[in-house]
């Protein structure tokens, strides 16, 4: 399936119509307007493998729109843990399309989802067309195979930290 940004974002919008007119914005992540997902990202550090690919790919617009949005952020370590020579190999202007699948598996538009919320459920869908599974293990919130590290909310949505790259199937 051939991903593309535009519907993404048109996706996107229409989910925030839909949280909104709902009322299933979150206040603790409408407090932090004028903040958006992938700032926030840069800002806390930890992402700036994240942050170049987003870059690459062309997506930092699609991560600065209005949301509500989750991001599955890859630590810069995450990144580090993949095998050798891939990340550079997906970064190439060539590979954009496959860095675009993967970094939008790490998305899921429409929705600000907490810890709480990923928590009482199974899993979502991404933004990429494809599907993320939440688990509880040993105490500890997972997605797909990756655990979460630590959260940050933004102005259009909220920020996961995760230990590993979510690849799609």
């Amino acid at each position: 399936m051939d991903f593309n940004v535009k519907s993404f974002i048109k996706a996107a919008v229409l989910g925030t119509m839909l949280a909104v007119s709902a009322g299933t914005a979150s206040a603790d992540v409408a407090s932090h307007a004028g903040t958006d997902l992938i700032s926030v990202a840069k800002q806390n550090g930890n992402f700036s493998t994240l942050a170049k690919a987003v870059e690459a790919a062309g997506l930092q617009d699609v991560l600065k729109a209005q949301g509500p949005m989750t991001l599955f952020a890859p630590t810069d370590a995450a990144f580090a843990a993949l095998p050798a020579g891939t990340l550079e190999s997906l970064l190439k202007p060539e590979n954009k399309d496959q860095l675009v699948k993967i970094l939008t598996n790490h998305v899921v538009a429409g929705q600000s989802l907490e810890q709480a919320d990923m928590k009482r459920s199974r899993g979502s869908k991404t933004a990429g067309g494809g599907d993320v599974k939440f688990a509880l293990v040993r105490g500890r919130l997972r997605v797909d195979e990756a655990r979460v590290t630590g959260d940050y909310h933004a102005g259009n949505g909220v920020v996961h930290a995760v230990d590993k790259v979510l690849i799609p199937n």
